[in-house]
Parts: structure tokens; C-alpha cells; sequence
């Protein structure tokens, strides 16, 4: 088990997830925001995170729009940290944080990962004026650098602004887009798909969802195969209640269960 490396597989879930960009060419209404009028106050989102029914940690979402910014710019953090037997075993103490211009375009991000023996900080720009991504990644253990620098069009979202973009799409099952993502190493067209309509069952009792597939794997964006699927409330707040990630065997399935949303 302690191989698996299954603390990478949820950062690629969660992060991956909110990497489904924007299809749409005008500025987003925030969720639940209705007409888009008015700015909502900051939102936070707390998921349990799930390793073949074993409880494994837990992701913390905050989204806080910043009223003083002249753009409709926003931060967006996330916190990820393993508990209980899987903690024992590789201990994940992860925190990326995001910085939104309009219509939630990426400005840059900042990753910092304690992961096992492992630590290391990641840095991306995003220069939309020359069209360009470029990556940073410092290992602090080895004391060594990675960089790389990718074309990007003119407003590309990191994977945190994707997940706010993606919660204003309103693809009916059946239909599907196709954006553009990049990580900073690395862009790719990625396909959504709109699958269909479930009810399922939340800490909140039973909750009308879409239920919606993110084509990140199998050479797309990340080279190992898997699934990635995404259930958003079928209601103006677009909740994402569950999130699952599905590998190969080795690893298997990692769910998110949407615990409480908080508006402040």
C-alpha cells in the first residue's frame, strides 16, 4: 500500500476536476449568485476523502472574491491533508492557493506539498498578454529547480478558476465541450461531458445532481489511465457534491463527499 502513491492520485482528482475550464466567452455569474449582479460574500467548501471506503483525509475549498480589485479578481485555496491509516503511511499535508483575474482567468499559482519524505513548492505565471505559462517547481529536500514554459491561449484557467467556470456551464446530458488546460508543463484540448442525471445520496440527505465525465487521463493531460467524474446539484448553486476518480487497479477508486458548504 505505502507504493500505491495514492496522495498524488487525489491531488490529481481534486485539482484535475477543477481544471475543466470555461466555454463561455462572457464573464461568469459566481455561484449562486443568480443574475451575476452582485458578488457573493467568500464560500468554502469541506470534502471527506475516501480511499476504497477506508476514510483517507480531507479537502478544504475557500473561494473569496476581492471587491477592491477594478478586474472581478478572487483567490482560491485549497487544503489537503491524509488521516487515519493512510496518514500513517504516507503523511499528505498539501496547500495550493490561486489567484483569479476576469472571468476567473489564471493570474498564477503557488503549491506548497509536504507528501511523505517529499517537499516541494511549485509556482505558475500565467502571462496572458504573451500567451505563455511558465512553471516552477523547487524540490526542498534535493535543493534542485524544474522549469518549463508552455504556450497558452489568451485566457487559460488553472485547475482551482476552472472548477468555478465549470459550475456556470450548463450542458445538458447528452452534450459535450471541449477546452483548453494547462498545468503549466503541458496543454491539452479536454474534453466534458454532460452523462446524466442522478440522485444521490449526501451527508445532506438525497440531492438531484448532473453527473458530469473529465477526459484528464490517459495521455490527455496526465499520462495514466483513469477516469474522472464530477456530480454538480442540478440547481442555480452547482454544488459539486462528489467527486470520483477512478485508476488503475492498483490504486482504484478515490471518492469526495461534499460534507458542508459555508458562505460567509
Amino acid at each position: 500500500m505505502t507504493g500505491l502513491r495514492w496522495p498524488a492520485a487525489i491531488v490529481t482528482a481534486l485539482l484535475g476536476i477543477a481544471s475543466a475550464g470555461s466555454a463561455q466567452q462572457n464573464a461568469p455569474a459566481a455561484p449562486g449568485s443568480g443574475s451575476g449582479e452582485q458578488s457573493p460574500a467568500s464560500e468554502t467548501l469541506n470534502f471527506a476523502v475516501e480511499w476504497r471506503l477506508i476514510p483517507a483525509g480531507t479537502a478544504k475549498l475557500t473561494w473569496t472574491p476581492l471587491p477592491s480589485s477594478a478586474i472581478s479578481a478572487s483567490e482560491a485555496q485549497l487544503h489537503l491533508e491524509s488521516a487515519g491509516l493512510v496518514s500513517r503511511l504516507f503523511h499528505v499535508n498539501d496547500d495550493y492557493t490561486s489567484m483569479l483575474g476576469q472571468n476567473f482567468c489564471g493570474q498564477n499559482t503557488f503549491m506548497a506539498a509536504h507528501e511523505g519524505n517529499r517537499s516541494r513548492e511549485t509556482r505558475v505565471t500565467y502571462d496572458q498578454l504573451e500567451r505563455k505559462a511558465r512553471y516552477t517547481e523547487k524540490d526542498l529536500v534535493k535543493n534542485s529547480t524544474t522549469t518549463h514554459e508552455v504556450d497558452i491561449p489568451a485566457c487559460t484557467h488553472d485547475v482551482l478558476g476552472g472548477l468555478m467556470v465549470l459550475r456556470m456551464l450548463r450542458i445538458e446530458p447528452g452534450k459535450t465541450v471541449q477546452i483548453p488546460v494547462s498545468d503549466g508543463k503541458k496543454v491539452a484540448q479536454v474534453k466534458i461531458e454532460s452523462q446524466r442525471r442522478e440522485e444521490i445520496s449526501t451527508p445532506s440527505g438525497m440531492r438531484k445532481t448532473i453527473r458530469y465525465e473529465i477526459f484528464l487521463f490517459d495521455n490527455v493531460l496526465y499520462k495514466r489511465s483513469g477516469h474522472l467524474h464530477i456530480w454538480l446539484t442540478d440547481d442555480n448553486l452547482r454544488l459539486p457534491v462528489q467527486l470520483q476518480v477512478h485508476l488503475q487497479f492498483a490504486i482504484g477508486t478515490i471518492t469526495f463527499r461534499l460534507e458542508k458548504p459555508e458562505k460567509s
